[in-house]
């Protein structure tokens, strides 16, 4: 089975993610480290990458092209509290599939991607 990897620097929203996930029967494995989570796509069953930007070791920019040299065939979502233009361009650059701003409907905004 395919998995979903859910990277952010906050505990509070990677326990709220991973209990989104599996409402919509989806299973998910969640990290704060981009590293970890860098290692588990690169051997891993992972379909899909929910990362924030903000991550403890590292540029979330950073993270999403490392993640994207491994040519493997995943989808990225970028889950993030912030919005900024000039980001969101070089973003779309590296393939990412949607961006998710976390605002009070974050949850119907993700679920279309599943759905």
């Amino acid at each position: 089975m395919s998995r979903i990897i859910h990277v952010d620097n906050s505990g509070f929203f990677r326990k709220i993610m991973r209990g989104f996930l599996s409402e919509l029967g989806l299973e998910s494995e969640s990290f704060d480290l981009g590293r970890d989570a860098l290692a588990k796509a690169k051997t891993g069953n992972v379909s899909c990458v929910i990362t924030g930007l903000e991550l403890p070791d590292m540029r979330g920019e950073d993270f999403i092209e490392q993640l994207a040299s491994l040519n493997k065939p995943v989808s990225i979502i970028v889950f993030s509290a912030s919005a900024d233009e000039n980001r969101d361009k070089f973003l779309e650059t590296q393939g990412v599939l949607g961006m998710v701003q976390k605002t009070s409907n974050w949850k119907e905004e993700l679920r279309k991607f599943f759905i």
